[in-house]
């Protein structure tokens, strides 16, 4: 969709030239939602192309995903053999509701920044340990868990003029055990839960709920629970309100199906566990 409002298209080419924020900007990375709707408020894109940001970068402690990568080369990454969470990579790429064209353009950033609670890019991060590095508009960096950068249905941690520049991921997260639970109200539809357990060699279990509530939800727990104390705690802990709420799924179903895929989730990770 054309934008006939914008009048300039900003492209710097390092943080000292990103133009002072102004109301009627946006930032443009992959543009597939800001071009898939009328933007009438918006008067100036800054284009990050420019900026060159690395799509993905490995050190020695962690994964850098820039928030300009897009899904399409997060997908190809090529993990190394002891990252056995890599799996989660593909499964929540393939949580997407869009097409191979869209995936060469939408970005993790992008997906982060909506966060929409059927962000599978949100899923993969935050139950990954991913923490968001934002640069802010006044200057300096903020680093925020992913669990904690968004706030609810499209709500985040973002005050206007903050970009977020990356999520590092800890390589340790990448070396847990995992189980991935996805489900949709439709065959091909947007994901109503998304759930993702992990357990660290001390036996610690955590599951991280996305997509049924309307922010990312964590529990954790030192042994692995019973069913019963999993069932209680995710009633303690995600309260009615919490569960979203519109044509993808009705919040009694969704808090279902969260019980449910987190059983499963239990289940699996403790036979993975035994000898």
């Amino acid at each position: 969709m054309d934008l006939n409002t914008i009048t300039t298209v900003a492209h710097p080419g390092s943080r000292a030239q990103l133009p002072v924020w102004t109301a009627g900007d946006a930032w443009l990375a992959g543009g597939t939602w800001l071009f898939s709707e009328p933007q009438t408020h918006l008067t100036r894109l800054i284009d990050l192309t420019d900026l060159k940001w690395p799509a993905l970068t490995i050190t020695d402690t962690h994964l850098t995903i820039s928030a300009t990568c897009t899904i399409a080369q997060l997908d190809a990454l090529v993990c190394p053999p002891g990252w056995i969470a890599a799996p989660l990579i593909n499964q929540c790429c393939r949580a997407f509701l869009a097409s191979f064209k869209i995936w060469k353009t939408a970005t993790v950033g992008g997906n982060l920044c909506m966060s929409l609670p059927a962000g599978p890019m949100i899923s993969l991060t935050s139950a990954l340990d991913g923490v968001c590095t934002i640069w802010k508009a006044g200057g300096g960096e903020q680093k925020i868990p992913v669990v904690e950068f968004v706030t609810g249905n499209q709500h985040n941690r973002l005050t206007p003029g903050d970009l977020l520049r990356q999520i590092d991921i800890p390589l340790a997260a990448l070396k847990r055990r995992s189980a991935f639970r996805q489900i949709s109200l439709t065959p091909v539809g947007r994901s109503a839960a998304l759930l993702i357990g992990s357990r660290d060699a001390d036996g610690t279990l955590t599951l991280t709920v996305t997509a049924s509530t309307v922010r990312p939800i964590q529990l954790s727990f030192a042994k692995p629970p019973d069913p019963s104390a999993l069932h209680a705690a995710i009633e303690q802990q995600i309260t009615e309100e919490l569960y979203h709420a519109d044509i993808h799924g009705k919040p009694f179903w969704r808090k279902h199906m969260t019980l449910r895929l987190a059983e499963e989730i239990r289940g699996e990770l403790l036979d993975m566990a035994r000898p």
